[in-house]
C-alpha cells in the first residue's frame, strides 16, 4: 500500500465520520411512509415555524437515541451507518459505518475491510482501521485518532465549522436548518416505520447556515463560502418527519456538488438510550496527524 493511497484513505475515513456525526446532529426518532394522523406537533393550530420551535426544545433534552442510516455522495461514497449517538454534554457515541460504494469504498478494500468502527469523543473521534492498516502503517496500532483542533487547523473555515458542529451541536440540526430556511411548510402526515408523523419540508443556503452557526469571523466566513462554492454546493433540501412526541423520527437531506448527488436519508429511535463510549487505548492509538507526516509527499 502506497503512501498517496493511505494519504487519501485516512481523509477518507474523516469524511465518513464526519457524515456520520452530521447523520446524528440531524435528527432523532423512528421512521417510514404512509398516512397517519398526528397530533402535538402535527396540529393545524400551529404554524409550520411554531411547530419547528416547540420540536428544537424537545429535542435538545431527550439526550441520546439509537441511530440509523444511509448516506451516497456522489461517485465518492455510499455508507450505510449504525450506532447510537448522546448530546448533553458534546457529541459522543459508538457508530459502525458500511462502506458500500464508490472509490473511498474502493481504497478500504485495498486495507481487507469495509467497515468502520467509530468512537466520539468530547474532543475528537477515533477510527479502528484494522489489522493490515496496523501492519502496514499503523505501526502495530489499528485506531486512528482524529483531534477536532488538528481538523480545524488542517481544513480551515471549513475545519473550524466542523469542530464547532461536532463539539456543540445537537441532534435538532435539521430543525435549525429548517427554522433558518425562511420557506419551510408542513407536507402532511405519514407513517414512519408504524410510527405516525407529521412532515415538514424547507430548502437551506448551506454556507449562509453554516458560517451562522459557527464562531467564524469574516474573514473565515469569505473562505467557507469560497470552499461550498468550489465543491459546487449552494442550497441543500432538507425534509423532516416528526412524531406525536414531537421528536425527529427521520430526516433527508439532499444537495447537488460537482462530483455528483449528495443525499443522506437517517433514522432515530429509543430516546434516552444508554450510550457509554471508551476511549481507545493509546497503546493500540496513532493520531491523524502522524499518519499524514508519514506520508509528505502524498
Amino acid at each position: 500500500m502506497n503512501s498517496s493511497t493511505m494519504r487519501r484513505t485516512g481523509l477518507s475515513i474523516a469524511v465518513a465520520a464526519a457524515l456520520t456525526g452530521v447523520a446524528a446532529c440531524g435528527s432523532s426518532g423512528g421512521s417510514g411512509g404512509g398516512e397517519g394522523k398526528s397530533k402535538g406537533n402535527g396540529s393545524p393550530a400551529l404554524s409550520p415555524i411554531a411547530a419547528l420551535r416547540t420540536i428544537q426544545n424537545k429535542t435538545d433534552k431527550a439526550d441520546s437515541a439509537k441511530v440509523e442510516g444511509k448516506t451516497v455522495m456522489g461517485t465518492q461514497m455510499s455508507m450505510n451507518m449504525d450506532g447510537a449517538m448522546a448530546w448533553s454534554d458534546g457529541i459522543t457515541g459508538n457508530v459502525t459505518a458500511t462502506l458500500t460504494g464508490g472509490t473511498q469504498a474502493d481504497q478500504m478494500k485495498q486495507m481487507g475491510q469495509s467497515k468502520i468502527d467509530y468512537r466520539y469523543l468530547k474532543t475528537g473521534f477515533y477510527a479502528n482501521m484494522g489489522d493490515k492498516f496496523a501492519s502496514q502503517a499503523g505501526g502495530g496500532k489499528h485506531w486512528i485518532a482524529y483531534d477536532y483542533a488538528t481538523l480545524a487547523e488542517m481544513g480551515g473555515a471549513a475545519g473550524d465549522a466542523f469542530k464547532d458542529q461536532m463539539q456543540n451541536t445537537t441532534p435538532n440540526q435539521s430543525v435549525k436548518m429548517l427554522l433558518a430556511s425562511g420557506d419551510v411548510k408542513r407536507v402532511g402526515e405519514a407513517t414512519v416505520r408504524g410510527t405516525k408523523a407529521t412532515h415538514y419540508s424547507g430548502v437551506v443556503d448551506v454556507a449562509d447556515f453554516t458560517g451562522k452557526n459557527s464562531n467564524l469571523d469574516s474573514s473565515q466566513l469569505a473562505e467557507l463560502k469560497k470552499q461550498f462554492s468550489q465543491a459546487g454546493m449552494s442550497t441543500e433540501t432538507i425534509d423532516i418527519w416528526v412524531n406525536d412526541d414531537d421528536l425527529l423520527v427521520k430526516k433527508i437531506e439532499k444537495a447537488e456538488m460537482k462530483t455528483g448527488s449528495f443525499e443522506q436519508t437517517v433514522y432515530y429511535s429509543d430516546y434516552g438510550t444508554p450510550v457509554s463510549v471508551e476511549k481507545p487505548p493509546a497503546t493500540d492509538t496513532m493520531s491523524f496527524k502522524d499518519l499524514m507526516n508519514q506520508q509528505p509527499q502524498a
